[in-house]
């Protein structure tokens, strides 16, 4: 007889996280970790200039480049993009770029929000 599979849940939080993930994935199942750091960034300093990016979460400007190009309406080649974020020349400085969400990226930052904050009392009763 063979050993059921292991699911049970030992870190509420961690679940949590790992549920945020999967949101993405609905999006596109290639969702690369620096993909969502850059929306989390976005989200958490909405707007924010590119280059503050860049900074922050340590990345190539080649990097943030391909990572916002994917969250907006286009991807690289012409590829539809997930639409959450708008990338707009910041107009106090036309050498530097803005991010912003759009109404659907606004969206998917209160359903990360909701996954984040559940009540975690009924997580830990599973965990017990």
């Amino acid at each position: 007889m063979t050993q059921p599979l292991l699911r049970k849940r030992t870190d509420p939080l961690m679940y949590r996280l790992w549920k945020v993930e999967q949101l993405f994935r609905l999006a596109d199942e290639e969702v690369p970790a620096q993909l969502v750091t850059v929306f989390c960034y976005i989200a958490s300093h909405n707007p924010c200039h590119l280059t503050a990016i860049m900074e922050d979460c340590g990345l190539s400007s080649n990097s943030v480049s391909r990572n916002t190009d994917w969250l907006s309406k286009t991807h690289r080649l012409g590829k539809p993009g997930m639409d959450l974020i708008i990338k707009e020349t910041d107009p106090l400085d036309a050498r530097r770029r803005i991010a912003r969400l759009t109404s659907k990226g606004e969206l998917i930052a209160s359903q990360i929000k909701s996954i984040l904050y559940e009540d975690l009392i009924d997580d830990y009763q599973l965990v017990n």
